[in-house]
């Protein structure tokens, strides 16, 4: 690696990134800076070393690059797209839905710093999109584990964890599916309960019907969850008819007394 000064290094760098040898291009970019991070060369060397470690699949190495940049050139034109381009390297680092997702959580973060500090920028859309991906991801994960506790019979981590998937991802694919799970996962709960406990779990079951129907009147699901709204008000029927019996034994047994 031969250079006379930074712009020679600068341009030797592109030539090298330009055919794909991101490695060689990254050694000239870093050469760049041996003459100062004051040079006119060293913003663009600073950024093109974000991408090219971004090409080579070191994504999180590209997004401490990107980093960099912000904080290294505040005032440079490219800040705004270093900011999308170091939440997109989280975005690209981003695994499978069923592994950990503390990537995909720090994309969406970034993304809407992003969208915030540049509601005008060209790439606010692109950059909104992704934030759909990821959030339809997080909402598939959480709902799996939801199915995970039903599959295993513990209904109350069911149930809430539906819940949670609902609150939390309103908007996805995953929102009607959820409000199912809850409304079959409460109706099992309750089933299951001491008897002072299975009014309002049925009655649970019975509000997470009618929010379905609300919210998603044209959902296929409603075949699958009215079976369950009516099981659940029958049972209700008869916790409350049991309830009153008791109670009116009660009364008998309270006026013998007397």
């Amino acid at each position: 690696m031969t250079h006379s000064g930074p712009e020679e290094a600068y341009k030797k760098g592109m030539a090298e990134y330009e055919a794909e040898d991101y490695e060689t291009a990254i050694r000239y970019f870093r050469a760049v800076f041996n003459y100062g991070r004051g040079n006119e060369w060293a913003p663009d060397a600073q950024f093109q070393l974000a991408e090219a470690h971004r090409e080579r699949g070191q994504y999180l190495v590209a997004a401490n690059e990107f980093q960099r940049f912000q904080q290294l050139y505040r005032t440079n034109d490219r800040v705004p797209r270093a900011q999308y381009e170091r939440a997109r390297a989280y975005y690209l680092q981003s695994p499978a839905y069923h592994l950990d997702q503390s990537h995909s959580e720090r994309a969406i973060s970034l993304f809407q710093l992003f969208i915030d500090r540049h509601p005008n920028h060209e790439l606010v859309s692109d950059a909104e999109e992704k934030i759909s991906e990821l959030r339809e991801k997080l909402a598939h994960k959480k709902y799996d584990a939801a199915g995970m506790y039903e599959q295993r019979r513990m209904w109350r981590a069911a149930t809430e964890t539906y819940e949670r998937t609902f609150d939390q991802y309103p908007e996805t694919q995953w929102a009607d599916n959820a409000l199912l799970g809850a409304i079959r996962s409460y109706v099992r709960y309750a089933d299951r309960s001491v008897a002072n406990k299975q009014g309002e779990r049925y009655q649970q079951a019975i509000d997470y019907y009618a929010r379905l129907e609300q919210l998603f009147p044209d959902s296929p699901l409603l075949k699958q969850a009215k079976p369950l709204r009516d099981e659940a008000q029958q049972k209700l029927e008869e916790v409350r008819e049991q309830e009153e019996r008791q109670s009116l034994a009660q009364d008998d047994t309270s006026g013998d007394a007397r």
